[in-house]
């Protein structure tokens, strides 16, 4: 195990020195294909208020939980333990999770990408502070978009309208208590289908990054700091100028077993309509074109989600 760590870029730069706050960020982005964000705005009580929604919800009976089976591929609401397996992976991962998505107006042409969310009776708290942590975290990822668009030479606007109506997921995840050794793991090796994935510190330690010398980094944020990364849709369109990078959730030492894991990954996506093109400025002499056809955000979903068994 590598000792090396991903140096933490203040968001309090992002107003007083955006331009080295978009150097650095995207810099950490093109070298590990994540970064870590400290001093970001979102109000850390509000987000334990969400975490703490989140817990009641998985704590109650399996049966009741299975009430909020919604959709098709896992959209929205629950997907129960022991269903997603990462590409190409053998065992499935050790995780439950809930899904919510954009909430759209009756007659919005999107309603045929986006299900309508599902809401838990059981938890009253669970719709309104899980709403919030999603539009917070949907405004975190476009500023964090103005900072990707100006490090790749872009306007600094250019993401706005490509993904205002985007079919982004806040998923909350709990990984159970691991009580034995054996082949399945929390969460297998595996790239996220987005444009980025913004994820909240988890209380527990685990997540891993695939170094490019085939070792594995841990990913130990400082308390309250943000972890975000390139998902595939962005490593496409950037013509893998920004790497989507393999990473995984390693079961926890035998003196953590008995503890559950959350987090709240949120990954936000492009319009469904947004047609991935690579971008001319990132084709150099380094970054060679690689022919990749375009495709539009919604297939290239779709695609990922049958490898992953969610459709």
């Amino acid at each position: 195990m590598t000792t090396r760590r991903i140096e933490p870029v203040s968001f309090e730069r992002f107003e007083r020195d955006f331009g080295g706050f978009s150097a650095d960020l995207g810099g950490s982005f093109a070298r590990y294909g994540f970064a870590v964000i400290s001093d970001h705005p979102l109000e850390q009580a509000r987000i334990e208020k969400a975490i703490a929604a989140a817990k009641a919800f998985f704590a109650l009976p399996d049966e009741v939980k299975r009430k909020y089976v919604s959709g098709v591929g896992g959209q929205r609401g629950y997907t129960p333990f022991g269903i997603e397996t990462a590409k190409d992976a053998k065992h499935f991962d050790l995780k439950e999770f809930w899904h919510m998505g954009r909430d759209l107006p009756e007659d919005h042409p999107f309603r045929a990408f986006m299900p309508d969310n599902v809401w838990p009776d059981e938890v009253p708290e669970f719709h309104r502070e899980i709403a919030w942590l999603f539009n917070a975290l949907d405004g975190m990822g476009r500023k964090v978009l103005e900072a990707i668009a100006v490090y790749l030479g872009l306007d600094r606007q250019f993401f706005d309208d490509t993904v205002d109506h985007g079919n982004s997921i806040l998923r909350l995840l709990h990984y159970p208590p691991v009580p034995q050794d054996g082949p399945n793991i929390r969460a297998g090796a595996h790239e996220d289908i987005n444009v980025i994935t913004l994820l909240l510190g988890a209380e527990e330690a685990g997540l891993e990054v695939l170094e490019k010398d085939g070792g594995w980094l841990a990913i130990n944020p400082p308390p309250g700091a943000l972890v975000c990364n390139i998902g595939d849709m962005l490593q496409r369109l950037t013509n893998h100028v920004l790497p989507s990078t393999t990473h995984r959730v390693v079961n926890p030492a035998p003196e953590r077993r008995g503890f559950s894991r959350y987090s709240t990954p949120f990954f936000l996506h492009f319009n469904p309509d947004y047609e991935i093109r690579t971008l001319p400025g990132c084709i150099t002499a380094e970054h060679p074109d690689r022919g990749q056809a375009p495709i539009t955000a919604d297939e290239f979903l779709k695609q990922r989600l049958r490898e992953i068994k969610l459709l």
